[in-house]
């Protein structure tokens, strides 16, 4: 038998040539009479000489090439009877769900894996790092695996715009790919090619991965009807497998259920901060345990500020967002008042957390503050003369103080990591304040920081995140030259924390009138200029969907209320009851470690902007 048709190297009375692989890659083949050659070995290619000589022609690209021929020996080889194997029986793969050559290298997925562990893990402490390890190592034989994994890489590319390093940074012909240009890539690639196998029937953990990982990059992408579908679709699934049922943790492995518990409650969360923004209804309840500290002993990062982040959610049930879709009727100002006490009393007095953990935590508890008093206004509970704050047309301003003064103790960079849904509810607050400054007369000393001020931080605080100038500054700008008229925001790249000047002692009735009676039309979901007010061009406070003539006026401040006053006094309010706390018998504070992040100013500071 000749070298040419011998799958071994050729003898040395055969003329020499190159293995199969060299020949291909248009190098060198060192053999030196072995097999497999150095350059084989080195590439962990198999090293034949199976191939015909063929004429020579047009050299190619080796780097192609040599991504071509590890996945056409990887296909070959592919595991017929492993576990991560998910293909359709009795259908081949068909070409147009092949996966494409060289997108997902080791080097990117090295990249994402450090990227996720180091900055995203703190907030999202879904995975585990062995674990991922053999998923990466599944993917040669895998769909799912290799699903999973494209999806996670879009995901941090297009959610915290990670910064690839040059050598593993993808080019084209006419240079570097954004960012976000191959986010979208490995998004479209993980979609296509997850249709090659069946993941609805029998799902696991890595289907619910996926899905989740594809709703957080179509919610970064603004294309919320892709988003809402693809986190219905995880919660779903997470239900096929039971992740809702505590019985369901009782078997198993130690690790997965510890990370399918996470999971479940990051769904729980999702869900919630997705339902205020666009008004959808829950699926998932409080069914099952809180994660616990010592879960995992192999955990290196505490998931204390992980279990505060729940607490903030667990009280906002179905029965807050019937009120809040108008789908139901009952809410009393005592109710509300006590929904904001919970909050407060969430967190201990420290955070024993890392620096993005804080971030998160507390911009959160700000902002769903916001939110309650956001319901609040829309029943007309609002007023000047609230003998609560948390019932005042002021409470709003204390809200973006506070705000503004945690974000001078973050770095961007622990920002930045949370990217949209961050800079979304700093958004929302910032549009607040606006309407409560359009709104509501507010005297304020000349050297005086004060309502001006903490909507100029806003303004510039949101241009500065990456993925805020160019769709949350316009549509808050917006916001302001709508209720504003005439104010000035600057060049917000270069605005420095000004001076405020006074606020109009008072405002025209008309006008007054004008904003309070003011109402929103239906929602446009699909609109990307939307903003949490389902208007970009609304002039009133907010008010939600479905909203009746009976509930739509919002009182003047000074107008008499046919509500009762809310008693001044901390006590409980019986009405309430414990079904909206989610701390029966003790609070978190009691086991919480002092840390470095205070989630309280301190009484001489908040003197000093109350007065």
């Amino acid at each position: 038998m000749s070298a040419s048709s011998s799958s071994g190297p050729p003898t040395s009375s055969a003329v020499k040539r190159a293995c199969d692989s060299c020949h291909r890659r248009k190098v060198k083949c060192i053999g030196e009479g072995m097999k497999p050659c150095k350059n084989c070995n080195a590439a962990g290619l198999t090293c034949t000489y199976n191939a015909i000589p063929q004429k020579k022609g047009p050299k190619g690209s080796r780097a192609k090439v040599l991504s071509e021929l590890r996945e056409t020996q990887r296909q070959s080889q592919l595991a017929p009877h492993s576990p991560f194997d998910r293909s359709i029986p009795g259908r081949s793969v068909s070409p147009a769900f092949a996966r494409t050559p060289g997108l997902l290298t080791p080097e990117l997925l090295e990249c994402c894996i450090d990227y996720y562990f180091t900055n995203i893990y703190p907030t999202q402490p879904i995975m585990h790092r062995a674990r991922v390890q053999q998923t990466v190592l599944a993917m040669d034989y895998s769909n799912e695996a290799y699903c999973k994994l494209t999806a996670f890489c879009a995901y941090m590319m297009i959610q915290p715009n990670l910064i690839l390093p040059p050598r593993v940074a993808p080019r084209s012909d006419a240079g570097p790919v954004p960012n976000l240009t191959f986010g979208q890539h490995l998004l479209e690639e993980s979609i296509r090619v997850r249709k090659s196998y069946e993941y609805i029937e029998n799902p696991n953990l890595l289907t619910i991965y996926t899905a989740f990982f594809i709703f957080s990059c179509y919610f970064c992408l603004d294309k919320q009807n892709a988003a809402w579908s693809y986190l219905r679709q995880a919660m779903t699934l997470a239900h096929i497998i039971g992740m809702h049922d505590e019985e369901s943790y009782k078997t198993g492995d130690i690790i997965e259920n510890s990370r399918k518990r996470r999971l479940f409650w990051v769904l729980f969360m999702t869900e919630r901060a997705y339902a205020f923004k666009r008004h959808r209804p829950l699926t998932m309840y409080a069914t099952i345990n809180m994660p616990t500290i010592d879960e995992d002993p192999t955990d290196t990062v505490p998931l204390q500020g992980f279990i505060h982040l729940i607490n903030l959610y667990r009280p906002f049930d179905e029965t807050f967002f019937g009120l809040w879709n108008r789908t139901r009727d009952g809410a009393v100002p005592s109710w509300l008042v006590q929904l904001q006490k919970t909050l407060s009393n969430a967190l201990p007095t420290y955070l024993e957390s890392m620096e993005v953990q804080a971030v998160d935590i507390r911009m959160s508890q700000l902002w769903l503050k916001t939110m309650v008093w956001q319901l609040a206004i829309s029943h007309g509970f609002i007023s000047s003369v609230a003998t609560d704050n948390t019932l005042s047309f002021r409470y709003p301003i204390d809200i973006s103080r506070e705000l503004v003064d945690l974000s001078n103790e973050f770095s961007q960079h622990a920002m930045e990591v949370h990217g949209i849904g961050l800079i979304e509810k700093l958004f929302d607050v910032a549009c607040t304040l606006a309407d409560v400054m359009a709104c509501v007369p507010i005297e304020q000393a000349a050297f005086e920081l004060g309502p001006r001020d903490y909507l100029q931080r806003f303004i510039s605080l949101i241009s500065s995140l990456r993925g805020g100038q160019s769709r949350h500054l316009p549509l808050l700008i917006g916001k302001i030259n709508d209720v504003l008229p005439g104010y000035n925001t600057g060049p917000p790249h270069t605005m420095p924390l000004p001076v405020s000047r006074p606020l109009p002692s008072s405002l025209p009735n008309a006008r007054l009138e004008e904003i309070y009676e003011s109402s929103t039309g239906p929602s446009n979901p699909n609109s990307q200029s939307a903003t949490p007010y389902d208007s970009p061009r609304q002039a009133g406070l907010p008010l939600r969907h479905g909203s009746t003539s009976s509930h739509s006026q919002l009182r003047d401040p000074g107008r008499t209320s046919h509500y009762p006053d809310i008693p001044s006094h901390s006590g409980a309010y019986p009405d309430f009851g414990s079904a909206i706390n989610p701390f029966p018998g003790g609070s978190t504070t009691d086991a919480a470690a002092q840390g470095l992040y205070p989630t309280h100013l301190p009484a001489d500071h908040a003197r000093r902007y109350n007065g």
